[in-house]
């Protein structure tokens, strides 16, 4: 599976480690994604999806519901 957050479309980033005598060699920087379980009322169904840390405070905020609405406006859903 992608390591991309299905509700925000943050995915896997690219940087360098820098060692102490400033050599770099190329590393990735991977997003905190859970695989989570949710309840929509609406459609009075379990859905599960793959989100970050960051999403999951969203939908705390806003609501399921709502969060799925602007994922799929957005086309990531």
């Amino acid at each position: 599976m992608s390591k991309v957050c299905q509700l925000t479309g943050k995915k896997v980033m690219s940087g360098n480690n820098v060692s102490h005598s400033m050599r770099k060699t190329k590393r990735k920087f991977y997003p905190n994604l859970v695989t989570k379980r949710f309840f929509v009322p609406e459609e009075n169904q379990f859905i599960t999806l793959k989100v970050s840390t960051a999403a999951l405070r969203t939908i705390n905020k806003k609501g399921i519901t709502a969060c799925l609405k602007d994922a799929r406006e957005k086309g990531l859903l």
